[in-house]
């Protein structure tokens, strides 16, 4: 059971074609004039992985039809991505920002953590 486990993990990271960096706000203090401040610390640092997009066309009539895009990151489980990261993803060639929009579906053989893009980091 384990061996095909391995090997089904193996299989999936055999796709990854892209890699990962994966940043938190960090909390510290400014000592100049003691003001909190935030920075961005890197989490994770070039983490293969790989980007599924699918489009999702909505039910509702009356409009001009909308078409968004669910992005989803395959990576492998051991991984914590915590809430609200910036991840930046580089694949086949294009390097984009994204903010992790929801929880992780955790497999023994990889993680899928849907994705948006990311426009401005509060």
């Amino acid at each position: 059971m384990v061996k095909r486990m391995l090997k089904a993990r193996k299989a999936i990271e055999s796709l990854y074609e892209g890699a990962c960096t994966v940043y938190v706000k960090q909390k510290s203090v400014d000592l100049d004039t003691g003001e909190t401040v935030f920075t961005d610390a890197v989490e994770i640092l070039n983490e293969p992985c790989r980007l599924s997009f699918s489009s999702i066309a909505p039910t509702t009539s009356g409009h001009a039809a909308q078409v968004s895009q669910s992005v989803k990151l395959f990576i492998r489980p051991g991984l914590t991505v915590p809430a609200g990261s910036k991840i930046v993803v580089t694949q086949v060639g294009v390097t984009q920002d994204y903010k992790q929009s929801g929880e992780a579906a955790r497999y023994v053989t990889h993680q899928e953590i849907p994705l948006e893009l990311m426009e401005r980091w509060a």
